[in-house]
């Protein structure tokens, strides 16, 4: 798990020569304009929010003894809530809304990697059915994921277990930033339960992928090509796991 984990983070940045040297840019637009919608929207909300969590956490403490501290660490805890659950709804939007793109660039990128591969024939049929596939991935990854981070958040309220739920919830978001990313490759082979088997087979790689996808979305501009390039990445590393 530990090399594969890795390899997916050297191999992140791998995505941009796979970009580069395919000619791809084109696809670097949409997840970004995607990006720059949500966004807007969501840190609207967010900033609305925070403080009323923080507040909503501190109604629960009966005393005056120690209120002003626990104030200062309700206020400190409404802001990773609400960062936290904002970069799931966020990132899986994001992979949902730029999923017609970024498989097209996907199977691009296999197509060029191998000239023998022949892409399935595009029929209304199975557009429906991709769009299905995508909707059940997407629904699934955000209800689990939101399941994990709101359990960890809640261990995470008892002061000495805080460093290490925070560090969790990290990596749960990067397992599943990472499982989208993988997924344009997979969903062209394998339904919903098969991709989610060869995932679990392969978590390091996600986990490793997702860490820069997440990292580049906490710098805030890194929304604007973090899928992209993990896309390219992982559909490169991704085949070569399928061939062994």
């Amino acid at each position: 798990m530990i090399g594969g984990y890795i390899k997916g983070l050297s191999t992140y940045f791998r995505g941009l020569a796979i970009i580069s040297q395919y000619n791809l840019w084109i696809y670097m637009l949409a997840p970004a304009l995607i990006g720059i919608l949500l966004l807007t929207g969501i840190v609207s909300l967010g900033w609305n929010i925070s403080g009323g969590i923080g507040d909503w956490m501190i109604s629960f403490y009966p005393f005056e003894w120690g209120r002003a501290w626990l104030e200062k660490i309700a206020s400190v805890f409404g802001g990773i809530f609400v960062v936290a659950f904002g970069l799931i709804i966020f990132k899986q939007l994001v992979i949902a809304l730029s999923s017609p793109f970024m498989s097209f660039m996907s199977e691009t990128i296999e197509r060029r990697i191998n000239q023998n591969y022949t892409p399935p024939k595009f029929t209304i049929q199975k557009a429906i059915s991709d769009t299905i596939r995508g909707l059940r991935i997407a629904l699934r990854n955000i209800v689990r994921e939101l399941l994990f981070t709101l359990i960890l958040f809640l261990i995470g309220l008892i002061p000495i277990f805080t460093p290490f739920t925070t560090v969790a919830i990290f990596l749960v978001q990067a397992y599943y930033a990472g499982f989208g990313s993988m997924d344009y490759t997979l969903e062209r082979r394998f339904n919903v339960r098969q991709s989610v088997q060869f995932i679990r087979k392969n978590r390091g790689f996600a986990l490793g992928n997702g860490t820069v996808f997440v990292a580049l979305l906490l710098t805030g501009i890194g929304f604007l090509f973090a899928l992209p390039l993990g896309t390219a990445a992982a559909t490169e590393e991704t085949l070569k796991r399928l061939e062994r």
